[in-house]
């Protein structure tokens, strides 16, 4: 099968209906990537597949191996642990499909072991549910150039897309995968504060939100680096200075360096 042409419309089947792969459904739906009817999920709880067929009007059943029959690309979002019995168990109708792994920690040698698909893994976030995700991906031994144009086609359409090596995929996991974490926990730090200062809490945290997107959106297309934006903003002895000096004191900077340094950490773990 090719993935190549772009007016090619193909059925996605979906293992697993968490939140990740949850959000990636929502955003091809969005993206108008594919028709809705064209989205196959097995998802073993009842509540959760009714749930997501209802919202997005996708396929959805309990069994594994009818996506995996009707499907022509697979993506496998079940927890790391049962990654492998899953591939085991949609080995014989997969044989000849593009297979593609969310799962942190299951290499791609170890997937290849239980199946003949072509393999390949991506580490992406919850942000595809509105098309704004960060997304790696990573080639198998059997992956062709079809299929690497293909998932990067996918999560082109849900946010942007960086090929790495393998080994890479776990700090990736740190850092986009469980980024969206640390961002909202920045986001609910600076609503509290401005909270803490007099603003109203939904004043405080309407505004801290917009400020971060702003300023990622300005980080993003002004070619600039953090360095040259942060000095930008500071007045030597204002008000920006004085909360950086705080910041310095308090470590922030390099408390969320270490916990993305701790995520990685746990994914090689897994």
């Amino acid at each position: 099968m090719s993935l190549q042409s772009n007016d090619r419309r193909y059925r996605l089947g979906f293992i697993g209906g968490g939140k990740l792969a949850g959000s990636v459904m929502r955003g091809l739906v969005r993206a108008k990537f594919c028709a809705p009817t064209e989205i196959f999920l097995s998802e073993p709880h009842e509540v959760a597949r009714t749930a997501l067929r209802e919202e997005l009007g996708i396929f959805v059943t309990a069994e594994n191996a009818e996506v995996a029959e009707q499907a022509e690309v697979i993506l496998i979002g079940v927890k790391p642990g049962v990654v492998l019995d899953v591939v085991a168990g949609i080995a014989a109708a997969t044989r000849d499909k593009l297979v593609i792994s969310l799962a942190a920690g299951v290499r791609v040698a170890s997937m290849e072991e239980k199946g003949k698909a072509r393999f390949m893994r991506a580490m992406t976030n919850t942000p595809a549910a509105v098309c704004q995700a960060a997304t790696a991906i990573a080639r198998g031994t059997r992956t062709t150039k079809d299929d690497f144009e293909g998932a990067r086609r996918i999560f082109l359409s849900v946010g942007t897309v960086v090929e790495v090596d393998e080994a890479q995929i776990d700090p990736v996991t740190a850092l986009a995968g469980s980024g969206p974490a640390f961002v909202y926990t920045v986001i609910e730090a600076l609503a509290a504060g401005g909270t803490n200062c007099g603003l109203a809490p939904e004043v405080s945290l309407g505004l801290a939100t917009q400020t971060v997107r702003g300023a990622a959106q300005l980080a993003l297309e002004s070619g600039l680096s953090p360095e040259e934006l942060r000095r930008m903003v500071i007045t030597p002895g204002g008000t920006t200075a004085a909360g950086l000096e705080t910041m310095d004191k308090l470590g922030t900077a390099a408390s969320l360096a270490a916990a993305v340094e701790a995520a990685n950490a746990r994914a090689k773990e897994l």
